[in-house]
Protein backbone atom coordinates (compact mmCIF):
# COMPACT_ATOMS: atom_id res chain seq x y z
CA UNK A 1 0.00 0.00 0.00
CA UNK A 2 2.50 2.61 1.13
CA UNK A 3 4.61 1.62 -2.23
CA UNK A 4 1.46 2.41 -4.64
CA UNK A 5 1.18 5.45 -2.95
CA UNK A 6 4.81 5.80 -3.22
CA UNK A 7 4.39 5.73 -6.58
CA UNK A 8 1.40 7.76 -7.44
CA UNK A 9 3.34 10.72 -5.29
CA UNK A 10 6.51 10.20 -7.68
CA UNK A 11 4.19 10.64 -10.42
CA UNK A 12 2.60 13.40 -9.35
CA UNK A 13 5.63 15.48 -8.81
CA UNK A 14 7.38 14.32 -12.00
CA UNK A 15 3.58 15.07 -14.15
CA UNK A 16 3.66 18.45 -11.81
CA UNK A 17 6.94 19.67 -13.38
CA UNK A 18 6.36 18.50 -17.00
CA UNK A 19 3.71 20.42 -16.69
CA UNK A 20 5.26 23.36 -15.70
CA UNK A 21 8.07 22.99 -17.64
CA UNK A 22 5.78 23.15 -20.42
CA UNK A 23 3.90 26.16 -18.61
CA UNK A 24 7.01 27.78 -18.97
CA UNK A 25 7.50 27.34 -22.56
CA UNK A 26 4.12 28.00 -23.14
CA UNK A 27 5.29 31.73 -21.37
CA UNK A 28 8.48 32.31 -23.41
CA UNK A 29 6.49 32.01 -26.36
CA UNK A 30 9.26 30.20 -28.56
CA UNK A 31 7.51 27.37 -29.85
CA UNK A 32 10.86 26.76 -32.32
CA UNK A 33 12.57 24.96 -28.88
CA UNK A 34 11.61 21.81 -28.73
CA UNK A 35 9.14 20.86 -26.04
CA UNK A 36 10.06 20.34 -22.71
CA UNK A 37 7.26 17.32 -21.88
CA UNK A 38 6.20 14.02 -23.33
CA UNK A 39 3.25 11.75 -22.85
CA UNK A 40 0.19 14.07 -22.28
CA UNK A 41 1.78 17.45 -21.91
CA UNK A 42 3.96 16.21 -24.75
CA UNK A 43 1.01 15.62 -27.17
CA UNK A 44 -0.63 19.36 -25.76
CA UNK A 45 2.46 20.85 -26.58
CA UNK A 46 2.65 19.66 -29.89
CA UNK A 47 -1.02 21.42 -30.49
CA UNK A 48 -0.10 24.31 -28.84
CA UNK A 49 2.68 24.36 -31.77
CA UNK A 50 0.92 23.77 -34.50
CA UNK A 51 -2.11 25.84 -33.18
CA UNK A 52 0.83 29.21 -32.88
CA UNK A 53 2.36 28.20 -36.28
CA UNK A 54 -0.62 27.95 -37.80
CA UNK A 55 -1.48 31.58 -36.34
CA UNK A 56 2.03 33.02 -37.20
CA UNK A 57 1.09 31.97 -40.71
CA UNK A 58 -2.02 33.52 -40.42
CA UNK A 59 -0.88 36.88 -39.22
CA UNK A 60 2.07 36.54 -41.77
CA UNK A 61 -0.08 36.24 -44.53
CA UNK A 62 -2.19 38.77 -43.15
CA UNK A 63 0.52 41.31 -43.26
CA UNK A 64 1.63 40.81 -46.63
CA UNK A 65 -1.75 41.35 -48.28
CA UNK A 66 -1.51 44.75 -46.38
CA UNK A 67 1.56 45.41 -47.79
CA UNK A 68 0.64 44.19 -51.27
CA UNK A 69 -2.56 46.55 -50.58
CA UNK A 70 -0.37 49.71 -49.21
CA UNK A 71 1.88 49.35 -51.87
CA UNK A 72 -0.73 49.33 -54.96
CA UNK A 73 -2.12 53.07 -52.70
CA UNK A 74 1.41 53.74 -52.67
CA UNK A 75 1.72 53.40 -56.61
CA UNK A 76 -1.78 55.17 -57.03
CA UNK A 77 -1.54 58.50 -59.29
CA UNK A 78 -3.99 59.64 -57.23
CA UNK A 79 -3.42 61.24 -53.42
CA UNK A 80 -4.49 58.72 -50.77
CA UNK A 81 -4.49 59.98 -47.12
CA UNK A 82 -6.27 57.87 -44.32
CA UNK A 83 -7.83 59.62 -41.54
CA UNK A 84 -9.27 58.66 -38.25
CA UNK A 85 -12.32 59.14 -36.30
CA UNK A 86 -10.62 62.78 -34.61
CA UNK A 87 -9.84 64.19 -38.36
CA UNK A 88 -5.60 63.05 -37.68
CA UNK A 89 -3.73 61.74 -40.34
CA UNK A 90 -3.02 57.89 -40.09
CA UNK A 91 -1.23 57.23 -43.42
CA UNK A 92 -0.49 58.93 -47.05
CA UNK A 93 1.06 58.14 -49.95
CA UNK A 94 3.58 59.45 -51.74
CA UNK A 95 1.35 61.62 -54.11
CA UNK A 96 -0.92 63.09 -51.32
CA UNK A 97 2.51 64.27 -49.71
CA UNK A 98 3.21 65.98 -53.32
CA UNK A 99 -0.06 67.71 -53.03
CA UNK A 100 -0.36 68.63 -49.28
CA UNK A 101 3.47 69.28 -48.60
CA UNK A 102 3.00 66.46 -46.18
CA UNK A 103 6.02 64.57 -44.68
CA UNK A 104 5.88 61.50 -42.73
CA UNK A 105 8.18 61.98 -39.95
CA UNK A 106 6.88 65.61 -38.86
CA UNK A 107 2.76 65.51 -40.11
CA UNK A 108 1.51 61.65 -38.87
CA UNK A 109 -1.11 62.21 -36.35
CA UNK A 110 -1.57 65.74 -36.96
CA UNK A 111 -4.83 67.23 -37.63
CA UNK A 112 -5.48 67.39 -41.31
CA UNK A 113 -7.27 70.14 -41.15
CA UNK A 114 -5.01 72.43 -39.47
CA UNK A 115 -2.02 71.78 -42.46
CA UNK A 116 -4.76 72.49 -44.92
CA UNK A 117 -5.65 75.74 -44.58
CA UNK A 118 -8.60 76.24 -47.41
CA UNK A 119 -11.69 77.65 -45.70
CA UNK A 120 -13.52 75.85 -48.39
CA UNK A 121 -12.27 72.47 -47.17
CA UNK A 122 -12.56 73.90 -43.76
CA UNK A 123 -16.06 73.58 -44.61
CA UNK A 124 -16.45 71.00 -46.52
CA UNK A 125 -14.75 69.03 -43.82
CA UNK A 126 -17.17 70.42 -40.92
CA UNK A 127 -20.56 69.67 -43.25
CA UNK A 128 -20.34 66.23 -43.71
CA UNK A 129 -21.60 66.17 -46.57
CA UNK A 130 -18.89 64.28 -48.93
CA UNK A 131 -21.15 63.06 -51.91
CA UNK A 132 -19.11 66.06 -54.10
CA UNK A 133 -15.74 66.79 -55.08
CA UNK A 134 -14.23 70.01 -53.57
CA UNK A 135 -11.56 71.42 -55.56
CA UNK A 136 -8.22 73.35 -53.71
CA UNK A 137 -5.05 74.72 -54.83
CA UNK A 138 -2.33 72.29 -54.09
CA UNK A 139 0.31 73.62 -51.69
CA UNK A 140 2.79 74.34 -54.84
CA UNK A 141 0.22 76.89 -56.11
CA UNK A 142 1.35 80.00 -57.42
CA UNK A 143 -0.47 82.83 -59.53
CA UNK A 144 2.10 81.99 -62.45
CA UNK A 145 1.98 77.92 -61.90
CA UNK A 146 -1.21 77.81 -60.45
CA UNK A 147 -1.62 73.86 -59.23
CA UNK A 148 -5.41 72.74 -59.22
CA UNK A 149 -6.33 69.68 -56.88
CA UNK A 150 -9.54 67.94 -56.99
CA UNK A 151 -10.37 66.11 -53.87
CA UNK A 152 -13.31 64.53 -52.13
CA UNK A 153 -13.63 62.56 -48.56
CA UNK A 154 -15.01 58.86 -48.35
CA UNK A 155 -16.39 57.77 -44.73
CA UNK A 156 -15.15 53.60 -43.90
CA UNK A 157 -14.80 51.55 -40.53
CA UNK A 158 -15.93 53.65 -37.38
CA UNK A 159 -16.04 56.69 -38.24
CA UNK A 160 -12.90 56.92 -40.33
CA UNK A 161 -12.29 59.12 -43.21
CA UNK A 162 -10.39 58.54 -46.66
CA UNK A 163 -9.17 61.34 -48.56
CA UNK A 164 -8.81 61.21 -52.30
CA UNK A 165 -7.13 63.76 -54.19
CA UNK A 166 -5.98 64.46 -57.78
CA UNK A 167 -4.14 67.12 -59.66
CA UNK A 168 -6.79 68.24 -62.32
CA UNK A 169 -4.64 71.61 -63.55
CA UNK A 170 -3.39 69.95 -66.96
CA UNK A 171 -7.75 68.27 -67.48
CA UNK A 172 -8.41 72.48 -66.79
CA UNK A 173 -6.03 74.02 -68.70
CA UNK A 174 -6.99 71.33 -71.85
CA UNK A 175 -10.76 72.38 -71.44
CA UNK A 176 -10.03 75.82 -71.05
CA UNK A 177 -7.74 75.37 -74.75
CA UNK A 178 -10.59 73.24 -75.86
CA UNK A 179 -13.35 76.13 -75.33
CA UNK A 180 -10.83 79.05 -76.94
CA UNK A 181 -9.98 76.68 -79.65
CA UNK A 182 -13.72 76.72 -80.59
CA UNK A 183 -14.53 80.23 -79.93
CA UNK A 184 -11.12 80.99 -82.17
CA UNK A 185 -12.46 78.85 -85.17
CA UNK A 186 -16.02 79.92 -84.70
CA UNK A 187 -14.77 83.52 -84.68
CA UNK A 188 -12.27 82.84 -87.66
CA UNK A 189 -14.96 81.41 -89.76
CA UNK A 190 -17.93 83.35 -89.07
CA UNK A 191 -16.30 86.49 -90.24
CA UNK A 192 -16.10 85.78 -93.72
CA UNK A 193 -19.31 83.47 -93.88
CA UNK A 194 -20.66 86.77 -93.10
CA UNK A 195 -19.12 88.42 -95.90
CA UNK A 196 -20.68 85.81 -98.03
CA UNK A 197 -23.68 85.73 -97.09
CA UNK A 198 -23.91 89.66 -97.84
CA UNK A 199 -22.89 89.35 -101.01
CA UNK A 200 -24.66 86.57 -102.05
CA UNK A 201 -28.12 88.64 -100.86
CA UNK A 202 -26.45 91.61 -102.76
CA UNK A 203 -26.11 89.45 -105.96
CA UNK A 204 -30.13 87.81 -105.27
CA UNK A 205 -31.58 91.27 -105.40
CA UNK A 206 -29.74 94.06 -106.82
CA UNK A 207 -29.17 94.47 -110.01
CA UNK A 208 -25.53 95.30 -110.56
CA UNK A 209 -23.08 96.48 -113.23
CA UNK A 210 -20.77 94.38 -114.76
CA UNK A 211 -17.68 96.07 -113.34
CA UNK A 212 -19.57 95.48 -109.60
CA UNK A 213 -20.44 91.85 -109.77
CA UNK A 214 -16.90 91.39 -110.62
CA UNK A 215 -16.19 93.22 -107.78
CA UNK A 216 -17.83 91.15 -105.69
CA UNK A 217 -16.97 87.89 -106.82
CA UNK A 218 -13.60 88.14 -106.55
CA UNK A 219 -14.54 89.44 -102.65
CA UNK A 220 -16.55 86.62 -102.54
CA UNK A 221 -13.72 84.02 -103.58
CA UNK A 222 -11.13 85.93 -101.66
CA UNK A 223 -13.06 85.12 -98.43
CA UNK A 224 -13.82 81.33 -99.64
CA UNK A 225 -9.99 81.04 -99.89
CA UNK A 226 -9.32 82.59 -96.90
CA UNK A 227 -11.81 79.89 -95.26
CA UNK A 228 -10.40 76.82 -97.30
CA UNK A 229 -6.88 78.03 -95.56
CA UNK A 230 -8.23 77.87 -92.01
CA UNK A 231 -9.55 74.72 -92.92
CA UNK A 232 -6.24 73.22 -94.30
CA UNK A 233 -4.27 74.93 -90.97
CA UNK A 234 -6.85 73.00 -88.92
CA UNK A 235 -6.70 69.49 -91.03
CA UNK A 236 -2.77 70.21 -90.50
CA UNK A 237 -2.85 70.42 -86.94
CA UNK A 238 -5.58 67.66 -86.38
CA UNK A 239 -3.11 65.05 -88.27
CA UNK A 240 0.55 66.51 -86.82
CA UNK A 241 -0.88 65.62 -83.74
CA UNK A 242 -3.00 62.29 -84.01
CA UNK A 243 0.31 60.62 -85.94
CA UNK A 244 3.67 59.31 -84.88
CA UNK A 245 6.27 61.18 -85.66
CA UNK A 246 8.38 60.64 -89.10
CA UNK A 247 10.94 57.76 -88.84
CA UNK A 248 14.58 58.24 -89.98
CA UNK A 249 14.41 55.98 -93.16
CA UNK A 250 12.85 59.06 -95.31
CA UNK A 251 15.53 61.64 -96.70
CA UNK A 252 14.53 64.76 -98.09
CA UNK A 253 17.26 66.57 -100.42
CA UNK A 254 17.39 69.81 -98.94
CA UNK A 255 18.55 72.28 -101.80
CA UNK A 256 15.64 71.06 -103.56
CA UNK A 257 13.03 72.09 -100.72
CA UNK A 258 15.28 75.58 -100.81
CA UNK A 259 14.68 76.00 -104.53
CA UNK A 260 10.67 74.71 -103.94
CA UNK A 261 10.75 77.79 -100.86
CA UNK A 262 12.05 80.44 -103.60
CA UNK A 263 9.69 79.41 -106.44
CA UNK A 264 6.43 79.69 -103.97
CA UNK A 265 7.95 82.82 -101.96
CA UNK A 266 9.01 84.81 -105.66
CA UNK A 267 4.85 83.91 -106.45
CA UNK A 268 3.74 85.38 -103.28
CA UNK A 269 5.55 87.99 -103.47
CA UNK A 270 4.52 89.01 -107.20
CA UNK A 271 0.94 88.46 -105.85
CA UNK A 272 1.36 91.01 -103.13
CA UNK A 273 3.12 93.64 -104.88
CA UNK A 274 0.41 93.66 -107.50
CA UNK A 275 -2.08 94.03 -104.81
CA UNK A 276 -0.54 96.45 -102.55
CA UNK A 277 2.04 98.24 -104.84
CA UNK A 278 5.14 96.79 -102.63
CA UNK A 279 8.41 95.20 -103.62
CA UNK A 280 10.56 93.01 -100.80
CA UNK A 281 13.92 91.62 -101.93
CA UNK A 282 14.23 87.84 -101.28
CA UNK A 283 17.89 86.04 -100.91
CA UNK A 284 17.86 82.88 -100.76
CA UNK A 285 21.28 80.97 -99.45
CA UNK A 286 21.85 77.10 -99.47
CA UNK A 287 25.17 76.43 -97.63
CA UNK A 288 24.53 73.42 -96.96
CA UNK A 289 24.52 70.36 -99.33
CA UNK A 290 22.62 68.01 -97.27
CA UNK A 291 19.74 65.58 -96.77
CA UNK A 292 17.23 65.49 -93.96
CA UNK A 293 15.20 62.78 -92.52
CA UNK A 294 11.99 63.15 -92.11
CA UNK A 295 8.70 64.39 -93.88
CA UNK A 296 8.90 66.21 -96.71
CA UNK A 297 5.53 67.92 -97.11
CA UNK A 298 5.85 68.51 -93.26
CA UNK A 299 9.33 70.47 -93.24
CA UNK A 300 7.99 72.24 -96.68
CA UNK A 301 4.82 73.07 -94.74
CA UNK A 302 6.59 74.42 -91.85
CA UNK A 303 9.67 76.45 -93.92
CA UNK A 304 6.56 77.84 -96.06
CA UNK A 305 4.83 79.49 -93.06
CA UNK A 306 8.01 80.99 -92.11
CA UNK A 307 9.27 82.34 -95.39
CA UNK A 308 5.38 83.65 -96.43
CA UNK A 309 4.97 85.43 -93.05
CA UNK A 310 7.94 87.02 -93.53
CA UNK A 311 7.41 88.33 -97.15
CA UNK A 312 3.56 89.24 -95.57
CA UNK A 313 4.69 91.33 -92.58
CA UNK A 314 8.16 92.76 -94.26
CA UNK A 315 7.25 96.67 -95.38
CA UNK A 316 8.14 98.05 -99.03
CA UNK A 317 11.83 97.80 -99.66
CA UNK A 318 12.70 95.13 -97.35
CA UNK A 319 14.20 92.32 -97.36
CA UNK A 320 14.02 88.53 -96.37
CA UNK A 321 16.99 86.27 -96.11
CA UNK A 322 16.41 82.67 -96.03
CA UNK A 323 19.15 80.26 -95.57
CA UNK A 324 20.11 76.75 -94.70
CA UNK A 325 23.72 76.83 -92.94
CA UNK A 326 25.73 74.35 -91.23
CA UNK A 327 26.32 74.74 -87.35
CA UNK A 328 29.79 74.24 -85.81
CA UNK A 329 28.60 71.27 -83.57
CA UNK A 330 27.10 69.50 -86.63
CA UNK A 331 23.67 70.53 -86.97
CA UNK A 332 21.95 72.35 -89.43
CA UNK A 333 20.20 75.74 -89.33
CA UNK A 334 17.43 76.62 -91.68
CA UNK A 335 16.66 80.34 -90.60
CA UNK A 336 14.39 83.44 -92.23
CA UNK A 337 15.63 86.76 -91.38
CA UNK A 338 13.36 89.69 -92.58
CA UNK A 339 13.37 93.60 -91.89
CA UNK A 340 9.85 93.61 -90.55
CA UNK A 341 8.69 95.61 -87.57
CA UNK A 342 9.82 93.15 -84.79
CA UNK A 343 7.59 91.59 -81.86
CA UNK A 344 7.94 93.12 -78.44
CA UNK A 345 9.37 90.60 -75.81
CA UNK A 346 6.26 89.83 -73.97
CA UNK A 347 4.78 88.06 -77.31
CA UNK A 348 7.32 86.01 -78.34
CA UNK A 349 6.93 83.09 -75.98
CA UNK A 350 3.03 82.96 -76.67
CA UNK A 351 3.57 83.54 -81.04
CA UNK A 352 3.37 79.42 -81.30
CA UNK A 353 -0.15 79.16 -79.49
CA UNK A 354 -3.19 78.64 -81.95
CA UNK A 355 -4.69 81.41 -82.95
CA UNK A 356 -2.24 83.87 -81.05
CA UNK A 357 -2.17 87.34 -82.97
CA UNK A 358 0.03 90.51 -82.12
CA UNK A 359 -2.03 92.60 -84.32
CA UNK A 360 -5.61 91.15 -85.44
CA UNK A 361 -6.24 93.37 -88.12
CA UNK A 362 -2.88 93.44 -89.46
CA UNK A 363 -3.29 89.37 -89.58
CA UNK A 364 -6.71 89.86 -91.05
CA UNK A 365 -5.18 91.97 -94.00
CA UNK A 366 -2.32 89.63 -94.57
CA UNK A 367 -4.36 86.87 -94.57
CA UNK A 368 -3.14 84.83 -91.97
CA UNK A 369 -5.20 82.33 -89.76
CA UNK A 370 -3.18 82.71 -86.72
CA UNK A 371 -1.76 79.01 -86.86
CA UNK A 372 1.28 78.92 -88.87
CA UNK A 373 3.49 79.06 -85.87
CA UNK A 374 1.57 76.37 -84.37
CA UNK A 375 2.26 74.19 -87.36
CA UNK A 376 5.80 75.27 -87.48
CA UNK A 377 6.53 74.13 -83.88
CA UNK A 378 4.82 71.03 -84.38
CA UNK A 379 7.03 70.08 -87.12
CA UNK A 380 9.46 70.80 -85.69
CA UNK A 381 9.26 68.76 -82.08
CA UNK A 382 7.88 66.06 -84.47
CA UNK A 383 11.53 65.96 -86.22
CA UNK A 384 13.28 66.39 -83.00
CA UNK A 385 14.15 69.86 -83.81
CA UNK A 386 14.48 73.25 -82.12
CA UNK A 387 12.21 76.47 -83.12
CA UNK A 388 13.86 79.30 -82.02
CA UNK A 389 12.77 83.08 -81.91
CA UNK A 390 14.59 86.18 -81.77
CA UNK A 391 13.19 89.95 -82.80
CA UNK A 392 14.22 93.38 -81.70
CA UNK A 393 10.65 95.65 -82.41
CA UNK A 394 11.86 98.25 -85.12
CA UNK A 395 14.88 95.93 -85.77
CA UNK A 396 13.59 92.89 -87.85
CA UNK A 397 12.89 89.10 -86.56
CA UNK A 398 14.94 85.67 -86.96
CA UNK A 399 12.88 82.50 -86.54
CA UNK A 400 15.12 79.45 -86.93
CA UNK A 401 14.91 75.64 -86.81
CA UNK A 402 18.04 74.07 -85.87
CA UNK A 403 18.09 69.81 -86.68
CA UNK A 404 20.14 67.43 -84.76
CA UNK A 405 23.07 65.59 -86.43
CA UNK A 406 21.50 62.84 -86.15
CA UNK A 407 19.17 63.86 -89.14
CA UNK A 408 21.51 65.00 -91.25
CA UNK A 409 23.22 63.42 -94.21
CA UNK A 410 25.51 65.51 -96.55
CA UNK A 411 25.25 64.49 -100.22
CA UNK A 412 27.30 65.15 -103.20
Amino acid sequence: MMGALAAGLAWFVADTYRGTRLLQWVRTGDVAQTAPASGLWGETAERVRRLVRVRERMTSESQDRLNDFLGALQASPNGVTLLDVQGRIEWFNHTASQHFGLDARRDMQQYFGNLVRDPGFAAYLAGRDYSHELAVPGRASTALRPVNLSVQLHPYGEGRLLLLSRDVTAVQQAEAMRRDFVANVSHEIRTPLTVLSGFVETLQTLTLTEPERERYLGTMALQAQRMQTLVNDLLMLSRLEGSPPPGLADWVSMPNLMAELEREGRELSAVLSAKVSRVVTLVFEVQCQCELSGSASELLSAASNLVSNAIRYTPPSGEVHVSLSPLPDGNVEFSVRDTGPGIAPEHIPRLTERFYRIDRSRSRDTGGTGLGLAIVKHVAQRHGAELTIASTPGHGSKFSIIFPLERVRQIG
